[in-house]
């Protein structure tokens, strides 16, 4: 089992509207829950494009099983 890969990728998530922003944007952080490492994102964008990279990267790591 200790071989076998993970089929998730699980971050914690947080969205939220800055006090002084007259603008409906949203601020956005992601925590990875096993090292509490946290990204911050200015816009959900950029958000979700880190997330993009992430999973592609993955791909790129772990390609399907045959």
């Amino acid at each position: 089992m200790a071989n076998e890969r993970r089929r998730y990728i699980a971050y914690l998530l947080r969205l939220w509207r800055p006090d002084n922003d007259d603008r409906l944007s949203w601020r956005a952080s992601i925590e990875h829950p096993h090292s509490g490492e946290r990204k911050g994102f200015a816009d959900l964008e950029s958000m979700f494009l880190f997330l993009k990279e992430q999973l592609d990267a993955t791909r790129k790591r772990d390609p399907p099983d045959e």
